[in-house]
């Protein structure tokens, strides 16, 4: 289906009726630009192609993220990921509250991968029934990187197998973030010990 076709739909959907002959020019170029780019944005975000749940399994060290108000005063931040025989991913956050020395705080949930996505797509649920995307968007090859956002591209983890990430490894991918199309202002430094 064209972008045009979607953008039509999307604009009888919000029931957004415009008088073509009356309407500025200007006016509906801004608004069939502002429904493409949307439309554009929401399709394009790429995951990897394909992600081994083996190899991703164990312990990550959030390095920096767009910070979240269920993450408001984290420190520390970790995710440890447990494959099950159920098919799901155990998935066990923790961070340390207000401060690197401060109260251990965790949660604990289940990740469900979408199907034909090369394991690169999950669902990630914390509480029942509500589930919240979680796209694989970069890999290092070796596992030792992977960052992690959602296709609305409001949420973004960038994630290391060590508290810390060599500088040049963390601008590369800034950058291919930024080509992704997620606002890299919004990156937050997370401290670690």
């Amino acid at each position: 289906m064209s972008n045009y076709n979607l953008m039509f739909k999307k604009l009888l959907k919000y029931k957004v009726i415009v008088n073509f002959q009356t309407c500025h020019k200007p006016v509906l170029v801004s608004i069939f630009s502002f429904l493409i780019t949307t439309i554009t944005i929401a399709q394009t975000l790429q995951t990897v192609p394909y992600v081994d749940l083996k190899k991703y399994a164990g312990k990550w060290y959030e390095i920096a993220s767009f910070p979240q108000r269920f993450q408001k005063d984290c420190n520390c931040t970790t995710a440890k990921y447990t494959l099950t025989d159920e098919g799901y991913v155990i998935v066990e956050n923790r961070c340390n509250k207000d401060s690197v020395n401060g109260k251990q705080s965790s949660i604990k949930g289940k990740a469900f991968v979408d199907k034909n996505s090369g394991n690169a797509k999950l669902k990630v649920q914390f509480f029942w029934p509500f589930k919240g995307k979680y796209w694989i968007i970069d890999l290092a090859e070796d596992y030792s990187y992977a960052v992690v956002g959602h296709p609305n591209r409001k949420y973004l983890w960038i994630l290391s197998r060590t508290a810390t990430m060599n500088e040049n490894t963390y601008q590369q991918i800034i950058s291919r973030i930024k080509e992704k199309g997620f606002d890299i202002s919004k990156i937050k430094l997370t401290k670690q010990k």
